[in-house]
């Protein structure tokens, strides 16, 4: 049996078995990029400037775009959202563009978009906000295809893993990381034994989400709440991600295991009409 043939038949039996990941070789996801933020919007009376102390906690007073270097000329790294926080890592700015760090990815932010913050807001709590939690300490490892283990003090430039080729027949070093399905089995602890964030698990693929469960239901994509999911599933493709905030059907921030080249990002999307909104039972 040729190299390509034995990849096509154990594609097939993973996804037969259920344990398919998020997408087929060639089409890891279907996300559809969104364009950089305004950068003509009007900036606020505390408006950033000047020296700023390193480890400094800063706050986006609109979407604004983290870009590679200090220039608008400099590609786009993603969105920071609104009323989101970043850490200053530079203290001097240049060109007016501060070097921050933003869920885990540092770059450049034109300052006039941030203040400093004042005081911690309120963090989610319950149930929504734990799993929001545990999805942002998942950000920043590997994409790994078939597998769900993280560490709740999230990754280091040692344990984060890394993964190449395009999957299934891809290959990952490390331990950690965690394919789509995966990380979203480890966000909403489903099962319940399925609690512990070190300890690889990845009990369902795409197609079990997209199907009917007692831990899960569909919910409109117009009424989704922090930390409710959406999946999509076609013939062995599909993705499933963790919704934060934003329009349902529009521009959402998200948490997801977004594929080999990617890993486990968060940041602004949209998402196809094949996507449903799921919700965790009790929730």
């Amino acid at each position: 049996m040729s190299k390509q043939a034995f990849f096509a038949v154990a594609a097939s039996a993973l996804v037969m078995f259920g344990v398919a990941a998020c997408a087929p070789p060639g089409a890891e996801t279907d996300n559809e990029s969104l364009v950089g933020a305004d950068e003509t919007t009007a900036t606020s009376d505390d408006a950033l400037s000047g020296n700023v102390a390193v480890g400094t906690t800063l706050v986006s007073t609109t979407n604004v775009n983290l870009r590679s270097g200090p220039s608008t000329s400099k590609s786009i790294l993603h969105v920071v959202p609104e009323g989101s926080k970043v850490t200053v890592v530079d203290a001097a700015p240049q060109n007016g563009f501060y070097k921050i760090k933003h869920d885990g990815t540092v770059g450049w932010s034109y300052g006039a978009y941030y203040k400093v913050q004042s005081a911690d807001p309120p963090a989610s709590t319950g149930a929504r906000g734990d799993a929001i939690a545990r999805a942002k300490s998942g950000v920043g490892f590997s994409y790994y295809w078939g597998h769900g283990r993280f560490l709740d003090a999230g990754p280091s430039s040692s344990n984060k893993g890394s993964c190449s080729g395009s999957c299934p027949s891809c290959t990952h070093s490390g331990s950690y990381g965690g394919d789509c399905s995966g990380y979203a089995a480890k966000v909403w602890q489903v099962p319940a034994s399925n609690d512990e964030m070190s300890q690889d698990s990845h009990p369902y693929s795409t197609v079990s989400f997209n199907g009917s469960s007692s831990q899960w239901s569909t919910v409109s994509r117009s009424n989704l709440k922090e930390a409710d999911a959406l999946v999509y599933n076609s013939n062995g493709a599909g993705h499933i991600f963790i919704y934060d905030k934003g329009d349902g059907w529009g521009s959402m921030y998200a948490y997801e295991c977004k594929g080999c080249s990617y890993g486990c990002v968060a940041g602004y999307r949209t998402a196809g009409s094949a996507y449903k909104g799921i919700r965790k039972s009790g929730w």
